[in-house]
């Protein structure tokens, strides 16, 4: 079998044109992010993925839809080129600005030995996804007792230091992922990845862009 290319994205798709009633907010397109700049690899401020993260997450926003509740995209695919300015930022930057905001409790160094920044990140097999939920009737993210990105423990999708509404609301989401094919991960309640992704050993190098995907 021949090994597909890391620059290859036939296998993608823009996540907006495959499930138009998403909201996103891409992250780290923006400065406000943990970094405090544009991110390496984001070109423009959309979401891709692959075609079968995609068709599983369209399940979750029909059945979200029906409930009242919109998706709310942080981040999907992320290039490697992301991951190594994530890398180099870590090690050798040493700008803190962003702390007050996305690692209160944590020092800079130990951002990476408890997990919260991938060396090689599941994002870039083009099958994880960030996100949140809308209420229709508000416009605003359900509560779920911390911010998208705060690396803290707090964030943990199981604890329990906070309301009995937040952790439903956590475990809302959750269930509807889970029930769609995604797996959670212990330290973080927006981050999903599709069960069976397509390519598990491959971390793809093309930005995000709609120009990625013009074949």
């Amino acid at each position: 079998m021949n090994r597909i290319p890391e620059q290859d994205s036939s296998g993608f798709v823009m996540l907006s044109d495959f499930i138009p009633s998403i909201v996103q907010e891409i992250r780290y397109h923006s400065t406000y992010n943990f970094v405090g700049e544009r991110i390496d690899g984001y070109e423009e401020p959309c979401a891709l993925l692959t075609i079968e993260a995609a068709r599983a997450l369209k399940a979750v926003s029909s059945e979200m839809n029906v409930k009242g509740y919109r998706l709310k995209i942080f981040d999907a695919y992320r290039p490697v080129s992301a991951v190594r300015h994530f890398i180099l930022w870590g090690i050798e930057d040493q700008d803190i600005r962003m702390k007050p905001y996305f690692y209160p409790d944590v020092e800079k160094q130990d951002l990476f030995i408890k997990g919260y920044i991938a060396r090689q990140s599941s994002h870039s097999r083009g099958s994880a996804v960030d996100l949140t939920l809308l209420d229709m009737k508000t416009g605003k993210e359900m509560d779920m007792g911390s911010p998208f990105d705060l690396f803290s423990e707090v964030s943990h999708p199981d604890y329990r230091g906070i309301t009995e509404e937040q952790y439903e609301n956590r475990m809302f989401l959750q269930n509807a992922m889970v029930r769609n094919g995604f797996l959670p991960i212990d330290c973080e309640w927006w981050h999903f990845a599709l069960k069976d992704e397509p390519y598990p050993d491959i971390y793809f190098t093309f930005p995000v862009t709609v120009r990625s995907l013009r074949r």
